[in-house]
């Protein structure tokens, strides 16, 4: 009997959506049901109302430099009500061109959470009940909150997205992207910011250098830092909460945030009694071609815990759709994946830090400088810029570009090409610079670091 799709993709995010749409322009008959809004985490309480934010959060260091450059600003007023309507406006705007994308690709859509009642059979918390050749799974992954004393009263990520007015005070507790990142957004917006750590620095998987000048200039700014620290009880206080540290400090704060990492989204889906093998984390098992343990059944993107960026994702849905609709055996190479921190300062990398090459034995020559950005000389803005280059000594080729700064993203992604192409310290030496621009430091650099 012939399946009712071709393909059924469970999760409309960033990758099933691009796994659908690509598999339907191969003729393939799909499906795609999505439980909240389409577009996923990324694009409606993910990294597109996160940057957002963030570019909200910047207004308050550019109305203070103003004044450097001759500007006279009048006191402002910040107003989070209209922050958050807008956001909300744009995320609507960008949901419907997910929906319209699918629309016009042919993919049948549904709003409604799905699972799987056999290795071949989908069933919607609508009553439907659909059969599909090859079933993707792509429903990413949800935040995750230690438990302790109150709890209950923390929010995360997605609440943050909603709250009904900005706390004036507010602890942000985790080490990773998404916790520097709301710690400077909430900062930046004029609210008393803490961020708590269990550990001694933030971002444990950046180069050190990076590291360190990120929280030297968190610090400036008058962001409070407690590493080596956790909340041992939230409690409510009056209109507010209290946050009790384990090392006996009480924080009076308006609303804590955990951003203590994310877990696969995947129970309740009748994944492991359809034979699906899931991890340690509840992450779903895959091979090079993000092929489960079930020969035709895939999972892509977060919840398989692999790199877990929205444009990993999208790449993987991709290929996933190009190998088994459109003929063209793909496999997604996850080594060289350029990321960016949007703190402030912002981070973009790209490639080894110098721990990471120096652990795998290789005799590193490291270049680096630090310097004020042009642009705040004339405000008097003290904050600096740092690039470092991890060059391999023995054959020249670059191995990693780390850089703390503004516009940090968007000289990472250039790097990165030139990385994956196998640029050398030499290929970068023989490029001309760009004057006057901060990028041209990282052709200008000749002095190896001791």
């Amino acid at each position: 009997m012939t399946a009712d799709f071709d393909l059924f993709v469970i999760g409309g995010g960033s990758g099933g959506v691009r796994a659908a749409r690509i598999a339907a322009g191969y003729g393939a008959r799909v499906g795609l049901a999505e439980e909240y809004r389409m577009g996923g985490t990324c694009v409606i309480r993910g990294c597109v109302p996160k940057k957002l934010l963030v570019y909200a959060s910047h207004y308050s260091d550019v109305l203070e430099d103003a004044a450097g450059y001759g500007w006279t600003v009048p006191p402002a007023r910040f107003d989070w009500a209209t922050l958050i309507a807008n956001k909300d406006r744009e995320i609507a705007r960008l949901s419907g061109l997910y929906a319209a994308t699918l629309s016009r690709a042919g993919v049948r859509q549904f709003l409604a959470r799905a699972e799987l009642a056999d290795a071949h059979t989908v069933r919607l918390s609508s009553g439907e009940t659909f059969t599909a050749d090859k079933i993707l799974i792509t429903t990413g992954g949800a935040p995750y909150v230690p438990t302790f004393q109150g709890c209950e009263l923390a929010i995360t990520s997605n609440e943050a997205f909603h709250l009904p007015e900005l706390p004036r005070r507010v602890v942000i507790v985790g080490g990773g992207y998404i916790a520097v990142e709301f710690a400077c957004i909430f900062h930046g917006l004029g609210a008393e910011a803490h961020l708590i750590h269990r550990s001694a620095e933030i971002l444990r998987n950046f180069d050190a250098d990076v590291r360190a000048g990120l929280m030297a200039a968190l610090s400036a700014k008058g962001l409070k830092l407690h590493m080596n620290e956790q909340i041992e009880a939230l409690e409510r206080s009056g209109d507010g909460l209290v946050a009790r540290l384990m090392g006996g400090a009480s924080l009076p704060v308006d609303a804590a945030m955990f951003a203590t990492g994310r877990r696969p989204a995947t129970a309740g889906m009748g994944l492991q009694e359809a034979g699906v093998q899931l991890g340690l984390m509840d992450e779903i098992i895959v091979d090079e071609w993000s092929r489960t343990t079930v020969e035709n059944i895939y999972a892509v993107g977060d919840v398989t815990n692999r790199v877990n960026l929205t444009p990993v994702a999208i790449r993987e849905g991709h290929a996933f759709a190009d190998t088994v609709f459109g003929g063209e055996p793909t496999r997604v190479d996850h080594h060289l994946i350029p990321t960016a921190v949007f703190s402030q300062p912002e981070i973009g990398t790209v490639g080894l830090t110098e721990a990471e090459a120096r652990g795998r034995g290789l005799a590193v020559d490291i270049y680096k400088t630090s310097f004020r950005p042009m642009k705040y000389v004339l405000p008097g803005r003290e904050e600096r810029m740092l690039m470092k280059l991890v060059v391999d000594a023995e054959t020249d080729k670059v191995l990693g570009c780390h850089i703390l700064g503004p516009d940090a993203a968007e000289i990472a992604q250039m790097a990165a090409i030139a990385l994956k192409m196998n640029a050398t310290k030499a290929d970068f030496d023989n490029t001309v610079a760009l004057h006057p621009s901060a990028a041209e430091e990282l052709v200008t650099l000749r002095q190896k670091s001791a």
